[in-house]
């Protein structure tokens, strides 16, 4: 099977946390990202939903019936560019700023809050439930 590298932005908050899109309920995340792709309950209770919608493709794994990680990127696996990247960090900030981790290797941003972090990173497989236990543990 022919591996692919693909480049996303993942965003990922904590479960308590009731801010943005990232803590967004099921139907409010259906109604902003389009159609439905696939969808995936998880041995761990979570359930992962892959939507498209324009030129994006949107992971979403949701808990307790909120979206607790987010991946964005493109349908043809090309790079985010930089006002991209800054378009969803914005669309995630709660009231926040995000902050760069400049001592990572990948680009980081932790938000000033505390409550989320995301990574821009290069990712082997396609975006979906494939790829979600890949991801760090909430």
């Amino acid at each position: 099977m022919k591996q692919y590298s693909r480049v996303f932005l993942i965003l990922l908050i904590g479960v308590s946390c009731a801010w943005a899109n990232l803590s967004d309920s099921y139907d409010k995340v259906d109604d902003s990202y389009g159609n439905l792709v696939e969808r995936h309950l998880l041995d761990d209770g979570t359930v992962s939903v892959l939507y498209h919608k324009d030129r994006y493709l949107y992971f979403v794994i949701f808990a307790d019936g909120r979206s607790v990680l987010e991946r964005y990127s493109h349908v043809k696996g090309t790079d985010l560019c930089e006002k991209e990247i800054a378009r969803f960090l914005k669309a995630n900030a709660a009231g926040a700023t995000w902050v760069p981790d400049k001592t990572s290797k990948e680009r980081r941003f932790k938000r000033s809050d505390g409550k989320a972090e995301a990574i821009y990173a290069n990712v082997n497989g396609r975006p979906g439930a494939d790829d979600a236990g890949t991801w760090p543990a909430r």
